[in-house]
């Protein structure tokens, strides 16, 4: 059924025009379209039959608007719903299909990177550089040496804000996240958007553990995906303190530490264990950059960065807000930061040494030195203060100080006045002219050769091979005495001692006192032209100060590893006597006397008797002093690292600081002169020599040097005995066997108990054997005849060294193996045929020598025999008066 509406039935018809077309209905099967500005049909069906009443079946109106479809009308409202959500819907789609396909980007990039990483089962965490931790006598700490810095520290060894501030300012969410923060990289994300540039990163305390150990700092999208890939490893396989404890110990915190001891160290002196709170975080604000945040460079930043972490922590609930408050630096406050101090000269030297002493170290080691930490305080502040005072007037920029005592042991180092400014050693590493210092090597050569302290020399101009020496004064003196000479630092008479006794007896001299540094067999040495470094001429002087016995510097005593195992450990071997006792005597003599009225005078030390010598190299570019006690021996140098000119000398300022250092180093010390004088009464281990090569005699038992005892009145060899009970050794008379009365080692306490003539002892116990058997034969005690060699009746002690080699009583040689008694004659260590007893034109005694013929009829001197030759000035002429008005003293 066709139903219609006509315009009469509209609200309103009546009001309408009525002039305008009727619309002509549609005809069958065509469209009805809408005619702009007419009323729009609405009609249940969308077609009518043909042939219908009222003209129906025809074109629909033009302009006339298409039917609804069938259903119910939707309001404009829910279309406009509608439509929103249709877009909702595709963002939501197209959002997902993004996402998929950027997993499946991620996922192609993270295989693609992960793939160019190493095997998963042999990653393993990389062992750290191990750490040489140095420490004073008293165990105090000097240093921390190595890559590092410092040792590692456990996570419960620290106190609980040292790590909270770690978490607080670093990774906040450290204890929640698997090694990636997401949260974390959305914000940063956010705010790099909003900012446009990248504000901060992103990766997490893991991830920079990741990258520390395993990676490289570039910052490129393939290092960052494998951060992560490690970081993910990294938490499966540690747990978060272990991870965190990796991270306090290793990272960068500026000024050369690594790890939170290190940087505890050197920018508070103190362990990480005992840091407070506004030092925790102090160094957690160093973190982010290093270079600009911490407090020795930056101050004033520092206390921002760490007003920051403070509050951090407050935030995080680690602290509370009271706690921030006080812990927090007043702005108004100097940061307290620790000054690396001359003991790091020290700690360098050390570091050196190790290779040397244990080979590569491949852990923490710990070891112990030398060092008196307050004598070094000391040493350290004279010469900051007298470089100070005096270096502006009489332009010297540097200082350096050697302190040890007699024996080699180093107490106290000095390698420039500011280690901060300048890390070179001017004790150990450099090397320059000692000048006068060097002189005593010169005079100790001559006195060697038969000259004595009062031998006359000529104080004048000469010339030799076109070298012509002069005085520094310009002034000469005529005919003067060695003494004087060494006192008032003669340049002629040095030259013409060294020329005498040829430089390479010089050089011989200078090496076996000590010297270990190249030296040129010139004329010119006799000045101190030869460069040398300040340890080893300290060290030089050191026998003049302990009785004659070589010393080789020493500042280690022990290393060891963490566990305490022993590594190394320092023994007191030396090179032995270098001087001859009464040689030594004269040359503490003459340095006394420099110290006294010579160019030394101005050093003092109250109470004490001391020798020294001065020096100043040309154009006053080095100054120096050296002088010694029966306790101490130091060594001052001072100059200019550009090698420039001074208006120093030897005698001014580096006596200066000498004097005020080794007043301080010997408070409460009793007063003990210096060796000289008489040595009589005393027994003098000599080291015996060969006198076809000048090489040290060799015990073929023992593989070590053999020595000999002379008389120290007369210096001759003289028959010796050791004690098996006390291990002292004395003298015994070659006739009776009996001890000599008086006689006994240089600095001992005599015989405790004396042996008796006739008594066996058993060199297995050290007692007393019953009945005169001797225990290693079986065979009745026999005594030996001392001019023969040869056993005769009744009863002698029989010698024996360390390994029970029966010694020839005369020459201390061992004895060949005897079968009936100990007659044989010794066995010539370098030839291994036995020795000839002849006697000595030189003294009348008999003394075996090597059997093997000699040369050219020359006479075979005896082990340790000392050659003397007459002086070069036999005359003796009164001494001149005239030096000191020469010289004005």
């Amino acid at each position: 059924m066709d139903f219609r509406i006509s315009a009469d039935d509209r609200v309103g018809a009546p009001n309408r025009r009525q002039n305008k077309p009727q619309a002509r209905p549609a005809a069958k099967g065509q469209r009805v379209e809408p005619v702009m500005g007419q009323s729009m049909a609405f009609s249940v069906d969308a077609e009518r039959p043909s042939g219908s009443g009222n003209g129906g079946g025809g074109k629909p109106p033009k302009g006339s608007r298409k039917p609804p479809r069938k259903g119910k009308a939707q309001p404009a409202r829910q279309r406009r719903k509608s439509r929103s959500g249709g877009l909702l819907m595709g963002l939501l789609w197209w959002g997902f299909v993004a996402c998929l396909w950027g997993g499946i980007i991620g996922i192609g990039i993270i295989v693609y990177y992960g793939a160019q990483l190493p095997a998963s089962n042999t990653w393993a965490i990389p062992e750290r550089p191990p750490n040489i931790r140095i420490l004073a006598a008293d165990g105090s700490l000097i240093s921390n040496r190595g890559q590092t810095g410092g040792e590692a520290v456990t996570f419960r060894e620290l106190p609980q804000y040292v790590p909270a501030a770690f978490i607080a300012s670093e990774d906040r969410r450290f204890m929640s996240h698997f090694g990636v923060d997401p949260i974390g990289l959305l914000s940063v994300a956010i705010e790099s958007v909003q900012a446009r540039e990248v504000t901060r990163g992103a990766s997490t305390l893991t991830q920079q553990v990741a990258k520390n150990l395993f990676l490289t700092p570039d910052q490129t999208l393939g290092r960052k995906v494998q951060e992560a890939i490690l970081a993910v490893w990294l938490e499966q396989n540690f747990t978060k303190e272990e991870i965190l404890e990796l991270y306090m110990n290793r990272v960068y915190f500026g000024a050369g530490a690594y790890g939170i001891e290190a940087a505890a160290q050197t920018y508070f002196g103190v362990s990480a264990r005992n840091l407070s709170l506004g030092q925790a975080a102090m160094l957690v604000g160093i973190l982010p950059a290093p270079s600009a945040y911490n407090p020795k460079t930056n101050p004033d930043v520092a206390k921002d960065r760490q007003r920051l972490v403070l509050n951090a922590m407050a935030q995080e609930g680690y602290i509370s807000a009271e706690e921030a408050n006080a812990a927090r630096i007043n702005p108004d406050q100097t940061i307290r930061t620790v000054v690396a101090g001359s003991e790091s000269y020290v700690a360098d030297w050390v570091e050196s040494l190790m290779t040397a002493y244990i080979g590569e170290i491949d852990g923490d080691v710990v070891v112990q030195t030398t060092i008196d930490f307050k004598m070094q305080k000391d040493a350290e502040f004279i010469v900051k203060e007298q470089v100070a005072a005096e270096g502006p007037k009489r332009g010297f920029t540097q200082g350096a100080l050697v302190a040890m005592d007699i024996d080699g042991t180093v107490r106290a180092m000095v390698g420039g006045v500011d280690y901060q400014a300048s890390q070179y050693n001017r004790a150990v590493t450099a090397r320059r002219q000692p000048g006068s210092t060097f002189k005593p090597f010169v005079y100790l050569a001559a006195m060697e050769k038969g000259y004595t302290p009062d031998t006359l020399a000529e104080d004048a101009q000469f010339d030799y091979n076109g070298w012509s020496p002069r005085n520094a004064s310009g002034k000469y003196a005529g005919t003067v005495t060695l003494r004087q000479g060494l006192a008032y630092s003669l340049n002629t008479i040095a030259a013409r001692l060294a020329i005498d006794v040829t430089p390479e007896k010089v050089v011989e001299v200078a090496m076996r006192m000590g010297i270990s540094s190249g030296l040129t067999p010139v004329p010119s040495i006799a000045l101190g032209t030869q460069e040398v470094n300040l340890l080893e001429l300290t060290s030089a002087y050191a026998p003049f100060a302990n009785g004659g016995n070589g010393v080789i510097p020493n500042v280690i005593t022990r290393i060891s590893d963490v566990e305490g195992n022993v590594l190394y450990e320092a023994s007191n071997a030396g090179p032995g006597r270098v001087i001859d006792p009464n040689v030594l005597a004269e040359m503490n003599d003459m340095l006394k006397t420099a110290v006294e009225v010579g160019t030394g005078r101005g050093a003092n030390l109250g109470g004490w008797d001391f020798g020294g010598k001065t020096g100043t190299s040309q154009n006053a570019r080095d100054a120096l002093f050296v002088g010694y006690t029966s306790a101490m021996v130091t060594g001052v140098w001072l100059g200019n690292d550009n090698d420039t000119k001074t208006t120093l000398s030897g005698g001014n300022v580096p006596a200066t600081i000498w004097s005020e250092f080794m007043t301080k180093a010997h408070e409460g010390r009793s007063p003990a002169p210096i060796p000289g004088g008489s040595y009589a009464g005393q027994l003098i281990a000599q080291q015996m020599i060969d006198p076809n090569t000048g090489m040290p005699l060799i015990d073929p038992a023992t593989g070590q040097p053999q020595v000999q005892y002379v008389d120290g009145g007369t210096g001759q060899p003289v028959q010796t005995m050791t004690d098996p009970s006390t291990g002292q050794v004395f003298a015994i008379d070659p006739a009776t066997g009996a001890p000599i009365e008086g006689l006994t080692p240089a600095g001992g306490q005599g015989i405790n108990p004396p042996i008796q003539t006739g008594t066996m002892i058993d060199p297995a116990t050290g007692l007393p054997v019953e009945g005169g058997i001797d225990p290693t034969t079986g065979q009745p005690i026999q005594q030996i005849d001392p001019n023969t060699g040869l056993p005769i009746e009744s009863g002698q002690i029989i010698q024996y060294d360390g390994n029970g080699q029966a010694i020839d009583p005369v020459t201390g040689f061992p004895l060949q193996q005897p079968t009936n008694g100990f007659g044989a004659a010794p066995i010539d260590p370098e030839t291994g045929l036995p020795m000839t007893l002849i006697v000595d034109p030189a003294t009348g005694q008999q003394v075996w020598v090597p059997s093997a013929p000699t040369q050219n009829g020359a006479q075979v001197v005896p082990p340790g025999q000392l050659q003397q030759e007459q002086p070069v000035y036999q005359e003796e002429r009164s001494q001149r008066t005239l030096m000191d008005l020469i010289f004005g003293n």
